[in-house]
């Protein structure tokens, strides 16, 4: 009977963390349209590298475009061959890379942890917020966070295999030539997907663990010739083509989008020195109260002295350096700190774990602390929605009832995360919170992102620009177009330009209008204006003729 009993345990865990992997990850893919600048850029540059068969040189426009390296295009473009929908070719990379970096971390976890910090992980790691957004985001950012991912539990089975952590659980091997080519091909990878910013944040997660606890001579076997030799058959081929083929490239990619970028706010990304740290606190919800309880183990462990052999410790020094490296720079964006996430999983998920055995007080309070999470989240939902401008096809109506269930969402499932919590159900607590999680993400993707679609994506306005505007014609634009619609309208309508209307062109013109260029077209004295299109709430698409002389 108790095996029966433990039999379906087993499977409703697993159903459980199918269902949030699956929704949380790979659901609704195509709910909005691709937005702001980066992704329709980066997915033009996708689409027309499976087009044009030209996979060595990415390509925007035409131009050779080297903000990023090649990993991401290569993932996108080779989706873009198989998928109808251009929105799951650009975006499926980031949802498989987050699923890889959820596996590796729940091995991570089950190798050091056992069998119920792995399932923690697989809750916990899925159901974050910025892993949500980003795991649906076109772009390298995910596959990056996923190589690194990889590249730390190779480290840390070599660094085990060398007795920095003492007993091994799971009593494997000593030998790690396996390990070590595969830490390599890791970190060939991560530099495929965003450059030498993987070399640096692996190697100075590891530089910060050697240093702290007096372990340089382990550290140094990450460069035996087995990972050099294996990074260099992986990372190097696309770069030395690439600079062969196009004499710009090392200046272009190395010193202004990496070196520039970091030391310098040429991309104009300034942002304060604590930056990421409201941003891991946002990415981590609805589990960020989670970190009190790592931070209490941290605590624990640096007291007794046993961090200088924990290996959870490691994890958090590939945490801890990326943040540190990445506060420095003078450009900050919210998706640098994406490969925190990852190890933070792990040891919010231990942390957890071991409270419910040693704990179960502190695992009780925690639990209520997420609850609490949840009720942030919903009022938080209800002011923004209410802020959210009142346009067709969003009137005030669809505004209220969104920020109502935002509200009501919010307060009931944190109500109910805090009761399971007083009564000690610590396992239901994890699972019903990372299945709210998903059950939002389901609503958003069935509710409201295509209600939101029109403010953030230019789908809506190319799919009406194609159903009114004659397919010969050409589109103008005038006045200063925000650079969401701008790359997004070129994307869909599949134009490398949208250039400046000309008040000299005979007949109708069909021109992209900003409030700037409404009042330029108002001085030049253009008349028979009607809005066909409209991105909400920056610019719109006018039937212009031109004023005829008396």
């Amino acid at each position: 009977m108790a095996h029966e009993h433990r039999a379906s345990y087993r499977l409703l865990t697993a159903l459980c963390i199918a269902a949030v992997l699956l929704i949380c990850l790979f659901s609704g893919l195509s709910s909005v349209g691709l937005i702001g600048p980066d992704e329709p850029r980066y997915a033009w540059i996708a689409q027309h590298m499976a087009s044009s068969g030209d996979w060595l040189t990415p390509k925007l426009y035409g131009q050779p475009w080297f903000e990023k390296p090649v990993l991401y295009y290569w993932a996108a473009a080779t989706g873009f061959k198989f998928l109808r929908s251009s929105e799951y070719a650009a975006r499926l990379p980031s949802a498989f890379a987050a699923l890889v970096a959820a596996f590796s971390m729940a091995a991570l976890a089950f190798w050091r942890y056992g069998s119920r910090t792995a399932r923690a992980v697989l809750l916990i790691f899925p159901s974050s917020v910025g892993v949500i957004a980003f795991a649906r985001a076109a772009g390298p950012d995910m596959l990056f966070a996923a190589a690194l991912s990889l590249a730390l539990f190779s480290t840390a089975s070599i660094l085990e295999k060398r007795g920095a952590f003492g007993i091994d659980p799971l009593a494997r091997t000593r030998n790690d030539h396996v390990d070590l080519v595969l830490l390599g091909i890791w970190l060939g990878v991560a530099t495929l997907a965003k450059g030498p910013a993987g070399l640096i944040l692996a190697g100075g997660s590891v530089l910060l663990w050697a240093t702290a606890t007096k372990n340089l001579k382990r550290a140094f076997r990450m460069l035996h010739p087995l990972v050099l030799l294996s990074f260099a058959a992986v990372a190097l081929p696309w770069y030395i083509l690439c600079a062969r083929a196009n004499p710009n490239f090392f200046h272009v990619f190395i010193i202004e989008h990496n070196f520039q970028r970091y030391l310098t706010p040429v991309f104009q990304h300034r942002q304060p020195f604590w930056f990421f740290g409201p941003i891991i606190l946002l990415g981590l919800l609805p589990w960020s109260a989670l970190l009190v309880g790592a931070a209490f183990d941290g605590g624990r462990i640096l007291r007794d002295g046993s961090w200088r052999s924990s290996p959870g410790f490691f994890i958090a020094c590939w945490a801890i350096f990326p943040t540190i490296f990445f506060s420095f720079s003078q450009s900050k964006l919210p998706e640098y700190i994406l490969p925190v996430f990852p190890p933070l999983a792990v040891l919010l998920a231990h942390s957890l774990v071991h409270a419910m055995d040693h704990a179960p007080r502190k695992a009780q309070w925690l639990g209520v602390a997420t609850g609490t999470m949840w009720v942030a989240l919903g009022v938080a939902g209800a002011v923004a929605f209410h802020r959210l401008p009142v346009y067709a096809p969003l009137y005030h109506s669809e505004v209220s009832n969104l920020a109502v269930s935002s509200l009501l969402i919010g307060i009931s499932a944190g109500l109910a995360i805090e009761l399971l919590s007083l009564w000690r159900k610590l396992w239901l607590v994890l699972a019903f919170t990372a299945l709210v999680s998903a059950c939002a993400v389901l609503a958003a993707n069935l509710r409201v992102l295509p209600q939101l679609d029109p403010f953030f994506s230019s789908r809506p306005l190319a799919r009406d620009i194609r159903s009114t505007v004659p397919p010969p014609s050409n589109i103008y634009s005038v006045g200063d177009i925000n650079r969401t619609c701008d790359y997004g309208l070129r994307f869909y309508l599949d134009r490398s330009s949208l250039p400046r209307f000309n008040p000299q062109l005979p007949g109708e013109s069909y021109v992209l209008v900003s409030p700037g260029g409404d009042m330029e077209l108002n001085d030049r004295n253009i008349v028979h204006r009607m809005i066909v299109a409209r991105f909400l709430p920056y610019c719109w698409v006018e039937s212009l003729q031109p004023k005829t002389p008396n």
